[in-house]
């Protein structure tokens, strides 16, 4: 049975950093497409990072350039690395592999 668990989340002020991890277990994590979404209060879930597995990634306009996704086979984890938090990154983040596989998902907030 694949799980996936976000860990990392937390409270931070606007322009801060801060670095998700997604552990794969059950399975082996290089056989995933792996992808970070979010939803904030009273919005529609949104992507935020993927990464293929070859290793290729891909970004929404508004993040792009802020955030990092990586993977470590060897350890089954995924990362997103977020730099120049704003306010509005603000949601709940989630983990997911090959779009099937999903975490229970970990709050973001960003505020002063």
């Amino acid at each position: 049975q694949v799980q996936v668990m976000e860990s990392g989340g937390g409270l931070v002020q606007p322009g801060g950093s801060l670095r998700l991890s997604c552990v794969v277990s059950g399975s082996i994590l290089s056989e995933f497409s792996m992808a970070w979404y979010r939803q904030a209060p009273g919005k529609s879930r949104e992507w935020v990072a993927v990464i293929t597995r070859p290793g290729t990634t891909n970004y929404p306009g508004s993040v792009k350039g802020r955030f990092t996704i990586s993977r470590d086979n060897a350890k089954n984890t995924v990362y997103l690395q977020m730099n120049s938090l704003k306010p509005e990154d603000t949601a709940i983040y989630y983990c997911g592999g090959n779009g099937i596989y999903w975490g229970q998902g970990i709050q973001v907030t960003v505020s002063s």
